[in-house]
């Protein structure tokens, strides 16, 4: 796809955006199964449900604006995600697992943070007020992932981890 205007990079980027949400779906259950604390294992998978709906609201963001959301790779998704299972393969005890899965998760959510908040400045941009209230319902429960997970590590997680 030649990139001729900002519409054309915000395809792009919505693109990107759903595969990168794609990826993460398949990695989120591996993460999970390495969680031995039962608020980060709950967080994980409340998120996980979380960005099912994102996946199915840029499906629908895809549909409003007319056209597929194939056609990208996220390789930064890709990358992290790397860097993840790299991580979870280490000999670590399970609070020490927990904090750093934390952390790659926390990554991953400010990749997304930074994508989507790009994402809804180009729609607001353009006009694209119903695509650009979708987006923004995405990129608040991104940030609220994060928050979780902070609250998560900072309550109990890295003071577990820390004694280890």
């Amino acid at each position: 796809m030649k990139l001729t205007s900002l519409n054309d990079l915000f395809i792009h980027q919505m693109r990107d955006l759903y595969n990168a949400e794609q990826q993460l779906l398949k990695a989120m259950p591996d993460m999970m199964e390495k969680v031995s604390n039962k608020n980060l294992a709950s967080v994980m998978k409340d998120h996980m449900k979380e960005t099912e709906n994102q996946v199915k609201r840029l499906e629908q963001c895809f549909e409003i604006l007319g056209v597929s959301g194939k056609g990208e790779k996220c390789k930064a998704m890709e990358g992290i995600i790397k860097e993840a299972k790299e991580f979870m393969e280490h000999d670590a005890d399970q609070e020490v697992m927990d904090a750093g899965i934390i952390a790659c998760a926390q990554r991953l959510e400010h990749y997304e943070i930074a994508g989507y908040g790009t994402a809804c400045t180009y729609a607001k941009f353009l006009g694209h007020d119903e695509v650009l209230n979708l987006l923004q319902e995405i990129l608040s429960e991104e940030k609220k992932a994060d928050e979780k997970l902070t609250f998560v590590a900072e309550s109990a997680v890295n003071k577990k981890a820390e004694r280890h």
